[in-house]
């Protein structure tokens, strides 16, 4: 395995053969293991800050490339939510890891809600931020679900940070820049034209509605008050729906709020997952 990093983060590519592609993944800290799972073209990089925050309030961070995302080769051809969820499980089959307590931040969150729906025995407890139950939920506006509909943003800076305020509200609204964190890894490790359309293709006519209630796992539900993609209410259906969960809400936070305030979510997320037995009551 390479050597990590100086801040603790060990990177390596896996080669999920049953899915014929290679994932970058990534291990940071030690303590109870927390697999990340990020939005649409999003790559394992632009969580950094926020791992680090965990890694430093003893939860280990995993994360990972999508297929066609960052560094990770496409799929031959592309998967429906399923799919994507069976890659996962190979996934921690490959990294060693048996059973886990998942984050999903958007297009994250539905890929968290269907693993833990098909591979129940996989995940512990569950974090869902900034995200929806699919069909069944509220969709944004049509003009802001218009800019998710291509890449450009992660090509772009300029594009990124004259759309920002409009399409992930919160802090964007202020200072697009300061949900880089000083880093170009939004701009360089951009997503493939082939792995953007099969995220959109996975999520299409997706919806969690006819099972949310047979999660059993303890849930956190995350939402901001001013996300412009995915409404408030969205958190509140599946805080309603999923039988032991609760609903966070993060005020004036945007879509990207784990960006915003990575200290003050990572210490509700750390608090969330390390209190209490591992499948008593909550905390």
């Amino acid at each position: 395995m390479p050597a990590p990093s100086p801040d603790g983060r060990t990177v390596r590519f896996v080669d999920i053969d049953a899915d014929r592609v290679r994932l970058r993944a990534s291990v940071r800290g030690s303590g109870p293991p927390l697999l990340l799972i990020t939005g649409i073209g999003a790559n394992l990089d632009l969580g950094a800050p926020f791992e680090r925050e965990l890694a430093a309030r003893g939860v280990q961070a995993i994360s990972f490339d999508a297929p066609g995302i960052g560094q990770s080769t496409p799929y031959a051809w592309p998967r429906r939510m399923p799919g994507i969820a069976r890659t996962v499980q190979r996934l921690l089959d490959a990294l060693g890891y048996g059973r886990v307590d998942v984050l999903g931040v958007s297009l994250g969150g539905v890929i968290a809600q269907q693993l833990a729906h098909q591979a129940p025995d996989r995940v512990r407890r569950l974090v869902l931020a900034a995200t929806g139950p699919g069909l069944g939920g509220v969709p944004g506006s049509p003009r802001v679900l218009l800019s998710l509909a291509t890449p450009r943003r992660y090509y772009q800076p300029g594009y990124y940070r004259r759309i920002a305020g409009r399409v992930y509200g919160g802090a964007a609204r202020r200072d697009p820049d300061a949900l880089l964190h000083g880093s170009l890894a939004r701009f360089i490790e951009r997503p493939s034209l082939r792995g953007y359309l099969g995220q959109i293709y996975a999520i299409s006519g997706w919806t969690s509605m006819p099972w949310l209630r047979t999660l059993r796992q303890q849930t956190l539900v995350l939402a901001g008050d001013d996300d412009p993609i995915v409404p408030l209410v969205n958190g509140r259906i599946l805080a309603r729906c999923i039988p032991d969960a609760r609903l966070h809400i993060v005020r004036h936070g945007g879509h990207l709020f784990l960006l915003e305030s990575p200290a003050e979510i990572a210490a509700l997320v750390a608090g969330f997952l390390t209190t209490g037995s591992g499948d008593g009551a909550w905390p």
